[in-house]
């Protein structure tokens, strides 16, 4: 009797999963049919409201490092405290000799500096520097704000790339000259730890130069980004701006386990020669190295900005492939971070171009162009040297601008549409009736 019992269930539980398969493949072809068999991609609108005003009339700098959190809470770092990097009519209390055109040198803004015979008096109610980190909750509100020399007396002399790990400490690099470490902090601000040493490139025979150390296993070179790989417990850093390299560090003890340079091999301390698109990229990096963004599948996908190209990697550093991406782009190169979509084969990739303006939409597996959104201007949806992209748990996109960008824009994720054009121009949203 039970073996029949099991028989029977047996049998049902085949038919019923040849039926499940069955539907699901009337499913794919009616899809496939209602789309022609056009490619699909996804598609996205800028949220022209988000964020919401910050408080204090505060302002963003160059607006640079870009994180999503767990909770969906978007962290940036930015570099409004940074001497010139504000123009004196931008704010409130015009600093007495800022630089020129973001240059260092100079008083650095203050949120309210204390008035004296070097300080000029108060001018207008607008703008002061927001602090250097400063996340927003998902609803676009200010829920943390703290940073800067203050806070920590190693403080990156320029910021640039910041993430919020598994255990909710943010990291954050620097690509100042003297930037050869990382900070760690609580997501309130209150310092954690540092790996590597500030100033650990400087060249002790000559204080005023730096040098290159790309087999270095304790400080860094200028880190531009870093990726968390939670369950090996090791961050990826784009080692960078001065080291040619990607190291993969400890993530409790800051150590170096390996590392790697262009096309995998090991990486040098030439200083490198300017891209030349008729020669092509070299089998090495050039400066910077962007980004270090880890798929689910394993592999390493690092930015190689100047060379205008995507390289690939296993997380032991053997390289895989390369794909050039508007290879005539010249000064900062064409690649300039990387994210992917939250779908489980994260089948799509997403490439921020702050030359061209443009956020490019790939086949992850192929590294094939599928379509694009954006192009260069001020209006929501346009871009001003997009330097950094992130995804939150729903798809949506956030994007950081530096230079005169200096802004943060979120783009809604809408699914999955048939590609009906290889540039989409500023995403705005779509007006219907109701409207």
């Amino acid at each position: 009797m039970t073996r029949t019992r099991n028989l029977l269930v047996g049998t049902g539980l085949i038919v019923a999963l040849a039926a499940l398969g069955i539907g699901q493949h009337l499913l794919e072809k009616e899809a496939i049919a209602q789309t022609n068999g056009k490619v699909m991609a996804p598609r996205f609108e800028v949220d022209p409201f988000w964020p919401k005003p910050m408080p204090n009339n505060w302002v963003f700098g160059q607006t640079i490092g870009l994180g999503v959190d767990e909770k969906d809470q978007v962290w940036i770092i930015h570099r409004g405290n940074d001497p010139g990097n504000l123009d004196r009519t931008e704010l409130a209390y015009p600093p007495p000799a800022a630089g020129r055109g973001g240059a260092r040198g100079g008083a650095p803004a203050t949120e309210q500096p204390e008035l004296n015979a070097s300080q000029p008096m108060k001018v207008a109610e607008c703008c002061f520097p927001a602090p250097p980190v400063v996340a927003f909750g998902p609803a676009g509100d200010v829920v943390y704000s703290w940073g800067g020399p203050k806070l920590h007396p190693d403080w990156p002399e320029s910021n640039h790339g910041i993430i919020v790990d598994n255990k909710g400490y943010v990291w954050i690099g620097g690509n100042g000259q003297p930037d050869s470490h990382i900070l760690k902090f609580t997501r309130d601000g209150k310092f954690v730890a540092m790996f590597g040493k500030k100033g650990a490139r400087r060249d002790p025979n000559n204080p005023g130069q730096y040098v290159r150390n790309a087999d270095d296993l304790e400080s860094f070179g200028r880190v531009a980004k870093i990726f968390i790989d939670a369950p090996a417990n090791e961050a990826y850093v784009a080692d960078g701006y001065f080291n040619k390299r990607v190291a993969v560090v400890d993530m409790d003890t800051g150590k170096v386990k390996r590392y790697w340079g262009g096309s995998g091999e090991k990486p040098d301390n030439v200083a490198p020669t300017p891209y030349n698109p008729k020669e092509g990229p070299s089998r090495q990096f050039r400066t910077p190295v962007h980004c270090a963004m880890v798929s689910k599948d394993g592999y390493v996908y690092v930015c190689d900005r100047p060379n205008d190209r995507v390289q690939v990697f296993t997380k032991d550093g053997k390289f895989v492939k390369e794909k050039q991406f508007f290879p005539e782009t010249l000064a900062d190169g064409s690649v300039w971070d990387i994210a992917f979509s939250t779908d489980p084969q994260q089948k799509y990739m997403y490439i921020a171009d702050g030359k061209n303006d443009h956020i490019y939409i790939v086949d992850r597996q192929s590294l094939e162009l599928l379509t694009s959104f954006g192009y260069g201007g001020r209006q929501p949806g346009m871009f001003l040297a997009v330097h950094s992209i992130a995804v939150d748990s729903k798809g949506n996109i956030y994007t950081t601008e530096t230079y005169t960008g200096k802004r943060l824009q979120k783009f809604v994720y809408k699914g999955l549409f048939p590609v009906e054009k290889k540039t989409q121009g500023p995403p705005w949203p779509t007006k219907t009736s109701s409207q």
